[in-house]
């Protein structure tokens, strides 16, 4: 029933660090069988385009190729053919707010050549005693001016991020056709869609007033900081919307065959202003992205709670526009590992969560083992190419088994070494451990697969507190409801029968972070839990929670279907 790639679970391995004794592209293309294991359905690919490789890999020399150091388009299509044939999707990134200043796009502006004069954001600045005085305040997402002056064309360039960055100039129609061309290209190879990067940075106001500072009372010259000014002219400009509902245009042209739904996530990082964020949903009359990315859960940290996911959950629920499909991830590469972030004690549940939770949840690659950050690395590196070392732990390479470098490469060394408890922690061991954090990944994703009310039904709020946080999830037409009891504290006891009268005074526990108690039941007036431990129980009713007046309002559906158990199926006019 869930036809879309954006329905599915996706598993996210970067691509970073992949020795070139085994090309990147050939690395992914060799552990599909893991995926099918997991019972992923799509696979998110990170940035491979020809690049200089400033700001990893995301200035881009060139959209249509392979960086050498990833392989060569020939791979790119062997990869992509053998997870088709597997039947997963693969979703790639797309990151058309600038290019490298190497592009050729770039080498033509700067030397004002045709209609490539325009292609990128120029303005006069001035130089006064060999210093650049630059058009406004507008600052750099990594610091100082986001204008750079190039004595070529005697003119200052805009850069959201490095200065090897340029910004496109997405006011000149032109630039805005290249982009859906670089679009159709990947989609007439065959990839299932795009992640758009950086989404909200497309277009800047051409007024180039000077940003309003956070600190009013700050001393304009000491203006060096993102941090220290509000991003009025260079974020989410009016106009941008209507860029990227072209984009889901060209992908909805591309969806026409049966079966090839092309997918458009977008990243925007409006963490202070979550209704910009559901603003890439489009509206009720025009459809944007399938979802915005979900960034939410990043910030949790050694306070969790059950009080704080419940938070954050009903953040994203409650500002989502009616019935979209949301998005849930908890790891990036930029971002702490759950295990090191949280604690150890408290993986399993997470993933509990995220595998529970209506939607699509994304799954950067080692947490399905619960991999933790590596101690503090201290690499030295190619001085020419550009890495932030803070966040090295977490882009450690993934641990396959107990063998030399992990089973990662067949060389001598990997260009970041191997976490240290990769002997421990890895596929290979933890596949022959049935209580494994592998394998209950494993049994939450095929529940999550085999029962409808879990991929397709409402979301209910049944309880938290401190300690624990519990929903429902059911379906209309089908009596088997699921009830999730998520420990995020310590050990606790919950009467969920008093807050729901109508409940069983009994339910089934179809899965638990605790092996042992698969299968057993318990008493919903008294349902313990211990430390991080997750509960799925199972139980019939013929009283859905989200027909019951008290809970009306902590109710959530998307994409509403009910299921006719007469013939089997679901349907969407109920």
């Amino acid at each position: 029933m869930q036809r879309a790639a954006h329905r599915q679970c996706t598993w996210n391995p970067g691509l970073e660090h992949w020795d070139s004794l085994r090309r990147h592209l050939e690395g992914v293309q060799e552990k599909i069988d893991h995926f099918v294991y997991l019972n992923v359905k799509t696979v998110w690919v990170a940035t491979f385009y020809k690049s200089t490789l400033k700001d990893f890999q995301y200035a881009v020399d060139d959209f249509r190729n392979v960086d050498p150091s990833f392989g060569t388009m020939s791979d790119f299509d062997n990869m992509l053919a053998a997870l088709h044939d597997k039947g997963i999707k693969i979703i790639i990134d797309l990151i058309p707010n600038h290019t490298s200043d190497k592009h050729n796009w770039f080498q033509l502006s700067r030397n004002r050549t045709d209609k490539y004069t325009d292609y990128y954001v120029w303005h006069d600045c001035q130089i006064t005693e060999g210093r650049v005085i630059p058009p406004n305040n507008w600052v750099s997402v990594y610091g100082n001016s986001a204008w750079e002056y190039d004595d070529t064309r005697n003119q200052c360039y805009f850069h959201q991020f490095r200065k090897e960055q340029p910004d496109l100039n997405f006011h000149n129609p032109d630039i805005q056709k290249e982009i859906l061309d670089i679009i159709k290209f990947w989609l007439e190879k065959g990839v299932d869609g795009f992640t758009i990067n950086g989404a909200n940075l497309l277009l800047e106001a051409e007024h180039l007033r000077d940003e309003p500072q956070v600190n009013k009372s700050q001393s304009p010259d000491t203006i060096t900081s993102y941090a220290d000014l509000y991003h009025d002219y260079t974020t989410t400009q009016v106009g941008t919307h209507d860029i990227l509902r072209d984009f889901r245009q060209t992908m909805n042209d591309y969806s026409r065959e049966p079966g090839r739904y092309r997918f458009m996530g977008t990243e925007a990082d409006d963490q202070n202003a979550v209704e910009k964020t559901m603003l890439y949903y489009g509206n009720s009359f025009i459809q944007e992205a399938d979802f915005p990315l979900n960034f939410y859960l990043f910030d949790l940290n050694k306070d969790i709670s059950g009080n704080s996911i419940f938070q954050v959950v009903n953040l994203w629920m409650k500002s989502m526009p009616k019935g979209r499909w949301p998005h849930w991830m908890v790891g990036s590469p930029s971002n702490s590992r759950i295990a090191s972030r949280v604690g150890r004690d408290y993986v399993d549940v997470v993933n509990m969560l995220l595998l529970t939770l209506p939607g699509t949840p994304t799954l950067y690659y080692g947490e399905e083992l619960g991999m933790e950050d590596s101690p503090t690395l201290n690499i030295s590196t190619n001085p020419s190419v550009e890495h932030n070392p803070d966040e090295y732990p977490v882009k450690t390479p993934m641990q396959w088994d107990n063998s030399s470098n992990a089973g990662f490469n067949d060389g001598n060394k990997t260009w970041l070494p191997v976490n240290q408890d990769y002997t421990k922690v890895n596929v290979e061991v933890q596949k022959l451990k049935p209580d494994s954090t592998l394998n209950l990944y494993r049994d939450i994703t095929k529940l999550r697969y085999d029962e409808l009310p879990l991929h397709r039904g409402w979301l209910c709020y049944a309880w938290n507190d401190a300690n624990v946080f519990a929903y429902v999830r059911e379906i209309d037409g089908l009596n088997k409801v699921f009830m999730v009891v998520l420990n995020f504290g310590l050990q606790a006891s919950v009467n969920i029968k008093g807050q729901i009268p109508d409940l069983p005074a009994q339910a089934k526990i179809r899965l638990s972070t605790i092996s042992e108690k698969n299968g057993k039941t318990v008493n919903t007036n008294n349902i313990d839990t211990e430390r991080g431990e997750g509960l799925i129980l199972e139980y019939g009713t013929n009283k859905p929670l989200h027909n019951t007046e008290a809970f009306k309002e902590k109710c959530f559906i998307s994409e509403k279907a009910c299921y006719s158990s007469a013939f089997d199926l679901l349907y969407k006019n109920c």
